[in-house]
């Protein structure tokens, strides 16, 4: 007779067996479409292949389409287009400063992956976590790891 830990562990092996058939399916499948001339379409049920051929919206110069939009609206647009625009620059900006302080850290000895874990449960609410810490002792005490 085999123990629970026993068939847990046969069960999580066949569990990565059929991911990693899936991811190679997947890798060949993907490769034999992109070298067809198929481009894909994700979906949240799905991936849907569609010929090189098939029908896109067509896509027009500002000026061939300038009189559908009022003054006020291009001006409105193309106001969000900026802000965006110059958020995304202060976005990369910031990350790019993130990792630079997580260097300085890894220089003075510090685990980064530690400080990452560290960062994430701060901003996790202390009830969340602690009901997170509960469910994660209950299964390690059932699996038998503590």
């Amino acid at each position: 007779m085999t123990g629970i830990g026993h068939d847990a562990d046969a069960f999580l092996i066949k569990i990565n067996d059929f991911n990693e058939i899936r991811r190679r399916r997947f890798k060949a499948w993907s490769a034999t479409a992109a070298e067809t001339g198929f481009h894909f379409r994700l979906s949240r049920s799905s991936v849907r292949r569609f010929p090189a051929s098939y029908p896109r919206a067509p896509m027009a110069d500002d000026a061939s389409h300038a009189d559908i939009l009022n003054q006020t609206a291009q001006g409105q647009l193309k106001s969000i287009i900026e802000r965006i625009e110059r958020l995304e620059q202060e976005k990369s900006e910031i990350a790019e400063q993130i990792k630079e302080v997580f260097a300085e850290a890894k220089g003075n000895g510090f685990d980064v992956k530690i400080l990452r874990k560290v960062i994430r449960i701060r901003k996790q609410d202390a009830a969340k976590r602690q009901e997170e810490d509960a469910i994660l002792d209950l299964y390690l005490s059932a699996l038998g790891v503590i």
